[in-house]
């Protein structure tokens, strides 16, 4: 049984997605999800879909040892961030090295770095008038979205798309590939 973990901060889309991907698979766990936010949507989409959630505060993530101890026990194949904001500490990165992966909105190397997450990318895209955008999966090192890159996937930016229009065509394309690559990851 391969086991995963998911990292997110918000209303949990991707989490869902990647929770059905793997409804129906014997072989792979969704054994947590965890969250920096008390009031994310995410947790009552959890609780919808029977998958264990646990809420965290800064403290418990960057100045003590629980988060990690909570991961050493789950022993987690693949941390997954799933729309997750913060950064990752140096504990979590070194005790799961090459097994904590994020997905980003845009084509890394551009458009990554702190405080370049949802909205901001796409408004970005429009302002600069580039003609093609995507997503970026890449593992997790200790500076913002330039871990090794995984995989890209590209769609076009017409002059006529909007910040909100880039981000529904980003979306489909998470939804698309994100768990294709998680599941090739746990099974390469």
């Amino acid at each position: 049984m391969k086991r995963i973990v998911l990292f997110a901060s918000g209303s949990g889309s991707n989490v869902e997605n990647i929770a059905s991907y793997f409804k129906n698979n014997p072989k792979v766990s969704i054994s947590a999800v965890l969250t920096n936010k008390r009031d994310a949507k995410v947790l009552e989409r959890c609780d919808r879909l029977k998958i264990n959630a646990l809420y965290f505060n800064r403290t418990a993530f960057l100045e003590s040892d629980c988060v990690l101890d909570i991961l050493k026990t789950i022993k987690p194949d693949l941390i997954v961030l799933a729309g997750f904001l913060w950064k990752i500490p140096d504990a979590l990165i070194f005790h799961f090295s090459d097994k904590i992966i994020n997905i980003h909105p845009a084509l890394l190397p551009k458009y990554g770095g702190k405080g370049m997450y949802g909205m901001k990318v796409h408004e970005a895209i429009v302002q600069n008038k580039e003609t093609e955008t995507g997503i970026t999966i890449h593992f997790v090192n200790q500076n913002y979205d330039e871990g090794a890159i995984i995989y890209q996937a590209k769609t076009t930016v017409l002059p006529s798309d909007t910040a909100k229009s880039i981000a529904q065509k980003v979306h489909a394309l998470e939804y698309e590939h994100f768990p294709k690559i998680i599941d090739s990851l746990l099974h390469g």
